[in-house]
């Protein structure tokens, strides 16, 4: 083929032929970026986020608020109505937060019975494992 040509040649691709590389990361900017531009700056917010999340700062808000009603109830029927309210979604929140640690708490049995069946030989190196991450917890 005659160099001054090539300009002309197809150029054909066949399926994962061509660049398959692909970020996998999440990018978790958009839930930021989501933020109106009057209402704050998406930075600030992001960095504020990595310190407490929304639902740490509203849990608590919440606690804070329970503890100040319980030493001065509301006088009102409204009040007192959305007292009842919010006690009751706290309680919620604290029952799908223990919900979520029994699973938790039924996924590790099941890892290590798993574990114990398939790779007994495996059980000494789990326990170190496990014995390691509670004492870094702990320290």
């Amino acid at each position: 083929m005659n160099p001054w040509f090539f300009f002309w040649a197809p150029q054909v691709t066949l399926p994962f032929g061509g660049s398959v590389a692909q970020r996998i990361e999440p990018d978790t900017r958009w839930f930021f970026g989501g933020i109106a531009p009057g209402a704050g700056d998406p930075e600030i917010e992001r960095k504020a986020f990595d310190v407490a999340t929304y639902g740490r700062q509203l849990g608590l808000i919440t606690e804070l608020l329970a503890d100040l009603a319980e030493q001065a109830p509301p006088k009102t029927a409204k009040g007192q109505k959305a007292l009842k309210r919010l006690r009751e979604i706290q309680l919620r929140i604290e029952q799908v937060k223990e919900h979520d640690a029994i699973d938790a708490l039924e996924q590790i049995d099941s890892l290590l019975a798993r574990l114990k069946k398939t790779h007994p030989e495996r059980l000494a190196a789990a326990r170190r494992r496990i014995a390691h991450a509670l004492a870094v917890d702990e320290g």
